[in-house]
């Protein structure tokens, strides 16, 4: 298998073998809305191009990766091709995949279900109310689905919200629950330890595995968390959705 490549070496964007059947172009060393955009972006015109023999196209914050059938694809031809693709434009400035879709998402910021809101609006230097408004008033790019199935990171956040993870786990966040760190939000989609600060709880349920779709929110979606009270939540509880509603993004 050929090693070299028109993008080789420290250069952005970067083609690099993953194993012996996955390829992995990267937009960044680190997150930033026009990798992010320049991921979803190089995964659609993957997907929409149906290049025989791949097996799966995902991306990650800023990185788009690609597995294929060792067994029967030409692995060097395919990464020219891929080559060819990703120098065909600057995919940092392409629109994002068409059929988005906002959520308006109900969600709890406050007591009980909001542990952390505090410490964390602390920590980016604004008070609890600051930091709901800015939380809650923000159109949220669902940037990537990780760590479990399901899973959304949205951001970015402004950059006062770069806040570390605790030194310690919290034992157990539950469904719903939106924490925060390093200026991203993540809904659990699974009950799970975090060491993200817990700043309020939905009812959705991102990972319904007995939907035709399962995991509810997909990358390049759009989230708008809406202020409710506890009553409201435990009135959606019932609700896989948790009371959130979509559109498509024209």
């Amino acid at each position: 298998m050929g090693q070299a490549s028109r993008h080789s070496g420290a250069g952005i964007p970067r083609i690099d073998w993953l194993g012996l059947d996955g390829l992995l172009v990267r937009f960044g060393d680190a997150l930033s809305e026009p990798a992010n955009r320049a991921a979803l972006a190089l995964r659609h015109a993957i997907l929409r191009e149906d290049w025989p023999g791949v097996e799966e196209v995902t991306g990650a914050l800023v990185s788009t990766y690609l597995r294929f059938d060792a067994l029967h694809v030409d692995a060097d031809a395919l990464r020219a091709r891929l080559e060819d693709l990703v120098a065909s434009r600057h995919w940092s400035g392409e629109p994002l995949p068409g059929g988005r879709r906002i959520w308006r998402v109900p969600a709890v910021f406050g007591g009980d279900l909001s542990p952390q809101l505090a410490e964390a609006a602390a920590l980016a230097g604004v008070s609890p109310e600051q930091a709901v408004s800015e939380i809650a008033g923000k159109r949220l790019r669902v940037q990537t689905i990780g760590f479990a199935p399901g899973q959304p990171y949205l951001g970015e956040l402004p950059a006062h919200w770069d806040i570390p993870r605790q030194t310690e786990l919290t034992p157990r966040a539950e469904v719903g629950a939106l924490v925060v760190a390093i200026r991203q939000l993540t809904l659990f989609s699974t009950a799970a330890p975090t060491g993200w600060r817990q700043v309020a709880r939905t009812a959705l349920r991102p990972f319904q595995p007995d939907r035709a779709e399962p995991f509810v929110l997909r990358p390049g979606d759009e989230v708008v968390f809406e202020p409710v009270d506890r009553e409201v939540f435990e009135r959606l509880q019932d609700d896989p959705q948790g009371g959130a509603v979509a559109e498509v993004l024209p």
